[in-house]
């Protein structure tokens, strides 16, 4: 059968594409307009700037990528941004960009990235935004660490929701019977390395998929006439190899606490001394899972909801990958409005303000400063009278 204009067309795109991948234009990335307002060490928090209109939604939205991932899989690119079609719904979105670890981080802990760098990052987002709590969202590792944060500091998380957030981690899962192999000897990978690499973890990653690498392989020759496919699979692919280094002293508790203890599911687990009991959550929860997740199981994720006292508690499951199904067009449609709608249908309401003096049957607050005095030394006894 003769190929129409259309095909003939099509097969020139495509082997034309090949033949220059090496010289295609990089995607752009991370293209969201935003602000840093807060740094500290090597982490930053980023407040998106709002859509010409303004904020719609009074409480903010607090975006936390897995801590060994960058930011941008949340702001990928133009028409594929969770962050950008957040804005255009006239959210108010801050996300923690982790940064890189160097080699003095190696000391840095758990407690301090989960209980000082995401509370510190509630608390700005908070007090910018001029609300009290605010929509906190956790991606992979880092509905994780939210999961962990707002079971110990409640107080300021209006909602909650874990994407394809890992909660119980003894499954049949490779990477949980690796870890908890007598062959894994986490105490010397730790001392060795220091920071642990993103290398290893990468190709921990991949012995999840070996075929991985020749399934898009495939999948490039096959739709490389796409001009919008191949866009979009770069600038995946430009994420995907630009990873970041775990701090070894919060990797030693990540791996023995959650994967090798099941910390979370035994209550064993602490944050800052204090006891991690999912049973303390009560906001409103939402789990998303995803069908074809080789990273994060179903029942992984979806086992927050069976901990948490919540009485609002939600669980959405979708066809998809880990990553595929959070950042293609189709999340637009399938996802990200279930996010919102969430949050949205569980908007805090605001405190309510003082009463003012005059309307209560009291006197006026007269204002009294009262200085003390510098303590002073008790009065000696008296020197008794010598006899004789």
């Amino acid at each position: 059968m003769s190929l129409t204009l259309s095909d003939n067309a099509r097969e020139a795109r495509r082997w034309s594409n090949l033949l220059g991948l090496a010289a295609r234009a990089k995607p752009v990335v991370a293209a969201t307009p935003s602000d840093a307002v807060h740094t500290e060490n090597k982490w930053r928090l980023l407040r998106y700037r709002a859509r010409p209109e303004g904020v719609a939604h009074r409480t903010p939205v607090l975006l936390v990528p897995s801590l060994i991932n960058r930011h941008y899989v949340l702001d990928l690119q133009p028409g594929k941004s969770f962050a950008e079609w957040l804005v255009a719904q006239g959210f108010d979105v801050f996300i923690i960009d982790w940064g890189t670890p160097g080699a003095e981080d190696r000391y840095l802990t758990f407690d301090e990235i989960c209980d000082g760098y995401i509370g510190r990052a509630v608390r700005v987002a908070s007090r910018l935004a001029g609300t009290e709590k605010v929509h906190l969202l956790g991606y992979c590792l880092g509905g994780t660490l939210t999961a962990i944060y707002t079971a110990v500091r409640p107080e300021r998380v209006a909602s909650l929701t874990a994407l394809a957030a890992p909660v119980s981690f003894h499954d049949e899962g490779l990477l949980s019977v690796w870890t908890r192999t007598p062959t894994f000897d986490l105490g010397a990978m730790v001392a060795g390395f220091g920071n642990v690499p993103w290398q290893l973890m990468q190709g921990a990653f991949q012995m999840l998929r070996p075929t991985l690498n020749l399934s898009k392989a495939a999948h490039v020759l096959d739709r490389a006439w796409d001009d919008e496919f191949l866009d979009g699979f770069l600038a995946l692919e430009t994420w995907g190899n630009d990873n970041v280094s775990f701090p070894g002293e919060a990797y030693a508790k990540y791996v023995q606490g959650l994967y090798r203890d099941d910390g979370l599911m035994r209550g064993t687990f602490t944050l800052s001394g204090r006891p991690v009991r999912l049973s303390d959550i009560r906001c409103p929860v939402l789990a998303v899972t995803f069908e074809h997740d080789n990273i994060v199981p179903g029942p992984s994720a979806g086992a927050l909801l069976e901990r948490v006292s919540s009485t609002v508690k939600q669980r959405v499951h979708l066809p998809g990958g880990h990553v595929g199904a959070v950042v293609s067009r189709k999340a637009a449609e399938r996802l990200w409005p279930k996010m919102t709608a969430f949050w949205i249908a569980h908007e805090p309401a605001p405190a309510r303000p003082a009463a003012p003096v005059e309307s209560l049957d009291v006197p006026a607050p007269v204002e009294v400063v009262t200085t003390l005095a510098p303590a002073s030394k008790p009065p000696r006894a008296p020197a008794k009278k010598r006899r004789g």
